[in-house]
């Protein structure tokens, strides 16, 4: 990217990182009129996301790790995340949890909330059924297509 030097606000490129921390978000890109900026970070060498999905699967489906891979029944039935930010199972720290696992849900009803860009996004479920699984910590980061939640 080729980019004058005179033209380039440092002040926008300091905001943009600043949002990254508040978002733990690795990328950030904003474009104003012919001007291009992409801020960009590494992740973290030991990332929170992986060490919990193996722990929940073997205790929420016994019978499915048995009978084949429990990966294969997670992907067909998990709800993935469609954005990367901070999930949370409560809409405040002192509040219930959205769900639990072995609950009915419906279609539509507020699984969880994603924090991206300092929003609030309630993520819907997207068929009915019981929770038999919550593949992830509780504020953690997320990304996107990630497994979140498997209902059957």
């Amino acid at each position: 990217m080729s980019i004058k030097k005179t033209g380039v606000d440092q002040q926008l490129i300091r905001d943009l990182a600043g949002i990254l921390n508040d978002t733990n978000l690795t990328e950030i890109e904003v474009e104003l009129g012919d001007l291009k900026v992409r801020v960009s970070r590494q992740a973290p060498a030991v990332h929170a996301v992986a060490a919990p999905q193996p722990a929940y699967a073997p205790a929420a489906q016994p019978a499915a790790a048995a009978a084949g891979p429990a990966a294969a029944e997670i992907s067909k039935n998990a709800v993935a995340s469609p954005m990367v930010g901070s999930a949370y199972l409560a809409p405040s720290p002192d509040a219930k949890p959205f769900i639990e696992v072995g609950q009915k849900v419906k279609e539509g009803q507020t699984l969880l909330i994603i924090e991206a860009m300092k929003t609030m996004n309630q993520i819907p479920s997207p068929r009915g059924g019981t929770v038999t699984a919550i593949l992830f910590e509780d504020a953690q980061p997320v990304e996107y297509g990630m497994p979140l939640v498997v209902i059957e």
